[in-house]
């Protein structure tokens, strides 16, 4: 495994749970933020926890944001920091920018100012569990850009038999790329691959037809 190097402005519990995520994985990290309280959950779990106030460039230019593989700006309690450490980090030449934001709005602005990805955890865990709710057998779901996503289904008694028999492409223009059952992972599966019950189905295609997929499942 490659070991990356992230930065992660911002130790509130988005920070934090992202930075111990990535230092459990065996990845370096850096995790900075005004408040030496704030860091002190996450220091044992950290390569380096640092007292620091990143939205001013000058102070943030002394990490060096252009030598991580990705900044991560976490601030959630100011919308303003944010901004600045984002505009910042893409001022100082980072390789790549992810940024939190609590508002749709938010998110425009941000990726306006310079992050490359903006994430919403609220609005998406949200919108992930009203998914499974309504669709007991949807394991994960996620978009890919405003039109296409990526859901993984477990397989019921509607979803049994070889890919060829169950036609998803032609019933609803989706396309199964990998299939786990167990540990093993088939990816690629070709139109003779027989699913059974329980089988995890990573299904990509178009927004409406996945929801299409999805309620073809429920009826």
């Amino acid at each position: 495994m490659k070991v990356r190097s992230f930065l992660v402005i911002g130790a509130g519990r988005f920070g934090t749970a992202l930075s111990r995520t990535l230092f459990d994985l065996g990845h370096e990290v850096v995790v900075v933020d005004r408040s030496e309280a704030a860091l002190e959950p996450v220091m044992a779990h950290a390569t380096q926890a640092v007292v620091l106030d990143a939205v001013d460039e000058e102070t943030l230019a002394r990490l060096g944001p252009a030598n991580f593989d990705a900044v991560v700006v976490a601030i959630g309690e100011s919308f303003e920091g944010a901004v600045l450490a984002v505009a910042a980090a893409k001022s100082l030449g980072a390789q790549r920018i992810v940024a939190k934001a609590t508002t749709e709005l938010a998110a425009k602005v941000l990726a306006k100012v310079g992050a490359d990805e903006v994430v919403r955890p609220e609005h998406d865990s949200g919108v992930r569990l009203a998914r499974h709710l309504v669709t007991p057998s949807l394991v994960d779901a996620f978009e890919l850009g405003e039109n296409y996503g990526v859901v993984e289904i477990e397989a019921g008694p509607d979803l049994v038999g070889t890919l060829a028999r169950l036609r998803l492409t032609n019933r609803f223009r989706v396309q199964v790329i990998a299939v786990a059952r167990g540990e093993k992972v088939t990816a690629a599966p070709k139109a003779d691959f027989e699913v059974a019950e329980g089988d995890r189905l990573v299904v990509i295609g178009a927004t409406a037809d996945l929801d299409r997929f999805r309620e073809g499942l429920r009826g």
